[in-house]
Order: C-alpha cells, then structure tokens, then sequence
C-alpha cells in the first residue's frame, strides 16, 4: 500500500504546471483514468494558454464527459462543442465564478440560467445542461453559423445582431479565435489576403443530432428549422 501511494504521488507531481488544476483519479470501466481538471482555475482562464494547449485539453478526458453527452444528446449538438466551450469559459471548473457573476462550468448568468430552468446554477449537471441548451438555442438563432453564435455565447446574441457578426470587442474576438481552436483542433482564423483575421477562413458547421421519420438517429450540420426526414 506504501508503494502504491508513493506512486500515486509520483503521477500527480508530474502533472505539468501548464494544466494547471486538481488531479482525480478514477477507476472506469476497470481502467485508472487521470483527471487533470481546473479545480481552482479563474473564469476566461483558458483563453491565455496557447493555441497547441487548448487543441490538446480538450481531447483529455474530464471528470465532466459523462454529463457534457447526456445534456449535448438532449440538446442535438456536439459534445465536443459543449466541451469546447466549457474549457474556455471555467477550465473545467464547476465552482468559478466570474466578476460579472457568471457562474460555474458553463458561465451561466443567473438570467441565462433562470431561462432554461436551471434551479442550481452550481450544479455541475444542471450547469451543463442549461450551457447546452444555450448553445443549442444560439445556433439555431444563427443558422448554425459557429462563428456568430461562439460570438453571441460571449457577448451576448443583441451585440451580434446589432453588428451583424463579431463585435469588435478585443476579449470576443480571442473567444471565438479560442472556441474554434478547441472545436477544430487548429486555428480557424488566420488573417491575411487582406481581410480582417476573424473572416479569412470560413469554418465548417458544427455536428447535431436529429432523427427521421423512423426514429433513426442522424448527424446532420443542417440547422433549419428541425422537421422530420422521409425515406422512401
């Protein structure tokens, strides 16, 4: 048992101080997983690490996956989207609090939660739940548009609307610059051939889920209006 707990210790000293953050770990499936998650991280924390960092946390499994898929499956978007932008907004963790009194693993102000009947805005499930459903809310509002709609998550869907896309705000701009890095993998906003950096490249849609007429579950980028799809 020494030599068990000498090891353990040994994991969790190695962790990098890049990832900064509680370290749990758990038995899944008969498997030792280790979690590295933002216990004691700061609100918008995420948005200073580099690009290649945030590609790569959010491949790592969280303490949270378990709960990002049911409530991305309720809501018919991407888990990883959910994770994306969980990572940006609290770093995975569900006790931040920002100055503006956004709070938890989603960032949720008390009048975004009140609007998806989240009853306990701390509550890691509950928290997720009312983020996916926002995400999912933003999207259809744009289209599916990620861009304006990682935009809105920030800024709010009124500043969106009132500019027509990204507001030149400086911390929105890095938001949505982040939010696509995490999603993609890879930065999605480069700049150059004169344009502004946010428009030289068109990111692809994120993926929902939706069922047809026979209750097949489909994947679809398509975010009309939901209706049902006919098969012959």
């Amino acid at each position: 048992m020494r030599i068990r707990a000498l090891l353990l210790l040994g994991v969790c000293c190695c962790v990098p101080a890049a990832a900064s953050g509680g370290v749990h770990i758990e038995f899944r499936n008969g498997k030792r997983v280790i979690f590295n998650d933002g216990v004691g991280s700061t609100p918008r924390e995420a948005l200073t690490h580099p690009d290649a960092w945030l590609a790569a946390r959010v491949a790592i499994p969280s303490l949270f996956d378990d709960q990002i898929a049911l409530a991305a499956r309720a809501s018919a978007v991407d888990p990883k989207l959910v994770k994306s932008v969980m990572l940006i907004e609290s770093a995975f963790n569900p006790a931040a609090v920002s100055r503006k009194g956004a709070q938890g693993l989603m960032q949720l102000m008390p009048a975004t939660a009140a609007r998806y009947g989240v009853r306990n805005i701390l509550d890691p499930a509950e928290n997720i739940s009312g983020g996916a459903r926002h995400l999912a809310m933003l999207l259809g509002l744009f289209g599916g548009d990620l861009v304006k709609s990682l935009a809105a998550y920030n800024a709010g869907e009124a500043a969106v609307l009132r500019y027509g896309g990204v507001p030149p705000y400086n911390e929105t701009r890095l938001y949505v610059h982040k939010g696509l890095t995490a999603y993609y993998g890879a930065g999605s906003l480069a700049g150059g051939f004169g344009r502004p950096a946010i428009q030289t490249r068109v990111p692809g849609r994120p993926v929902r889920v939706i069922r047809d007429a026979r209750n097949r579950t489909l994947l679809t980028t398509d975010f009309s209006p939901r209706r049902a799809v006919k098969r012959s």
